[in-house]
Order: structure tokens, then sequence, then C-alpha cells
């Protein structure tokens, strides 16, 4: 049922993208006077900012301090899972983090599952614990999450991380809505007073970013003190269209491929694609694509992210940032 009601997003949304319409014309004339969007490369910054994490480390241990650690747990032999966590583990390589990577069967119980993850937690040596999702069917993975002692949990998607960090108290911010963050920051891009319009409203993703971006600066740590619209797989395809095209910055988190078109982009806004899908392009080859028409957009858009290579790395150096955090803390560095 899900599925289906996806494509039906997905479809409308492409019917209705298809209406000509007077502010299409105004679109089209300004992509033809203009020059492509600015690319937010995800991957050069993520390599700023492993680059500098290297260096916070690298003092700490020339004062006899011990190196920072992460534990990750992968169950089963999902390939997607599998090429996440060899990302995870170079970017550790490339900071001085030191990785323990524990690998089970996709037939181990919830309760072993978390009986590891309950000997991580109680470990000195370990900073930071992520069990990678997705975990096997017969697991729930809420319960999993929320095994992660909140001080470990560099993945931020325990509960009381959730719970924390909601009410603006110091918590850790899931690494793709963290990364999503600190390319707005990178980049310069203003959001006080600002409208964002959000597709996708996962717990992981599109929920912790409207929060965040709505949330009060003079309180909350990185509060964007935005306008929210939080889009979603039943929010109507000319609503979605609508909030779009009124929003200063678009993130769209939802998997449907080829979701945000051209003409639903106010011109020069900041677009941010953190979908992504694999599939097969006209030769039979396989590609990484994103929610986002790149090319129709990146012609209307000030700032847009590339998929592959846009929030991707971020997520994986956010979750590193994470870990020395963590490590920080649990050493009084903080």
């Amino acid at each position: 049922m899900t599925k289906q009601l996806l494509r039906v997003f997905s479809s409308r949304a492409f019917v209705a993208s298809g209406m000509p319409s007077a502010s299409q014309v105004s679109l089209r004339a300004f992509s033809e006077e203009s020059s492509r969007a600015k690319l937010m490369d995800g991957k050069k910054i993520s390599q700023e900012i492993l680059g500098e994490l290297k260096s916070e480390l690298s003092g700490f241990m020339e004062k006899g301090l011990r190196p920072a650690k992460m534990a990750v747990v992968l169950v089963g032999d999902n390939p997607a899972s599998a090429t996440y966590v060899k990302a995870k583990r170079r970017a550790c390589k490339a900071v001085g983090i030191v990785d323990e990577t524990i690998t089970k069967p996709s037939t181990i119980s919830q309760a072993e599952l978390v009986q590891i993850i309950d000997e991580l937690n109680g470990r000195e040596d370990v900073d930071g614990i992520l069990c990678q999702l997705p975990v096997p069917e017969h697991m729930v993975e809420r319960e999993v999450c929320d095994a992660v002692h909140p001080e470990k949990d560099v993945d931020g998607f325990s509960s009381r991380n959730m719970g924390f960090f909601v009410v603006g108290q110091d918590a850790f911010l899931p690494a793709t809505p963290a990364g999503v963050i600190e390319l707005l920051k990178r980049y310069n891009v203003p959001t006080f007073g600002k409208k964002v319009c959000i597709a996708g409203r996962s717990v992981n993703v599109g929920y912790p970013i409207a929060t965040i971006m709505q949330a009060d600066g003079r309180y909350f740590p990185d509060g964007g003190d935005a306008s929210t619209f939080m889009c979603h797989r039943f929010t109507p395809a000319e609503d979605l269209e609508a909030c779009c095209r009124i929003s200063d910055i678009v993130i769209s988190a939802t998997g449907v491929v080829g979701l945000i078109r051209g003409h639903m982009i106010k011109p020069g806004a900041t677009v941010i694609d953190v979908g992504i899908t694999r599939i097969q392009d006209e030769s039979g080859k396989t590609k990484l694509v994103g929610d986002v028409a790149f090319d129709e957009v990146s012609k209307v858009a000030g700032l847009i992210s590339p998929v592959p290579g846009g929030v991707g790395p971020m997520t994986v150096a956010m979750l590193c940032k994470n870990t020395i955090k963590s490590y920080k803390k649990r050493n009084n560095l903080i």
C-alpha cells in the first residue's frame, strides 16, 4: 500500500509538472538570461571537515590521549549497507578514528544483537556506536536503535537523542540532516526569515531537518529561524509545487526520481537533493540519481547539490564529527 501511494504521489507530481503556466514562461526567461546554478560540492566540503577533525584529534593524541573509536554493527549482506560501511571506514581512517566493524548474519536474533550493542555501550574505548540500517525484517528497528546509549549514539537515531534534540538540549543530530545544515552554513545560505520546503517526513531525515530549520536560533543550536513547509506522499502534487515555488530553499528526501522539476523552483533558490536511487540508464548501465531533475533545476536555482557527490559524502563526514564530539565529551574536553 505504501509503495502504491508513493507511485501515485510521483505520477501526480509529474502530471502537474507538465502543465504550462505563466510562471513557467518567466522561469524559462530567467534560465536563458542566467548561468547554471553553482554546485554545492559535498565531496569537497566533506574532505575539508575530515581534515579539520584529523587536526583536532591529532592535537589531543599529542597530549597523550587515546584515539577516538567508532564501532559499526552490520547485520546481513545488504549491498548498499556494505558500501556505506566501507565509506565510513575510509572516513574514519582519514581522520585517525579507530574503527571496529562487527559483522553478523541476518539470522541473528534481535536479543543477540541488543546484547552486542549493550557490550559496546559498556566499553570505555568505544566513543560511537551505530547499527547499520536497515536491520532484518524479524527485528524491530526502533528497539534496536534505542538499545544504543544516547551518549554513544553518533547516528542520532535513538528516541532519547531525538527527544533531547527536539527540546533544544545537547544531542547528536542525525548525520544526514547535520550534513544538510552544514552544507547550508559552508555556502553561507541564509535561513533567518526564509521559506523552506522539505519534501519527505522520515524520522531520520525530513523531520529533523524541518525541526532545526524552524527552531529559534536564540535557544537551539543551529536553529534556522525559517518558516518551513513539510510535504509528504499525501501532499497533493499541486500543493507541493506551490510550496516549492515560494521557497528560498527546497530540500527533497523522498526517493522519488525526478520529483522536483525546474518550473517548480523559485529563481535563484537553493536546492538540496537528499534522495538517492539506483537506476539503469539507456545503455543498461547502473547509475545513482536523486529526487531532483538536475538538468532542469540547475538552470533555475542559484545553488544545487548533485547526486552523487552532494549530501552523501557530508553524511559520512558528520558521522565522524559526531564521533569526535562524543570523544571530547567522554574525555572532558568540552
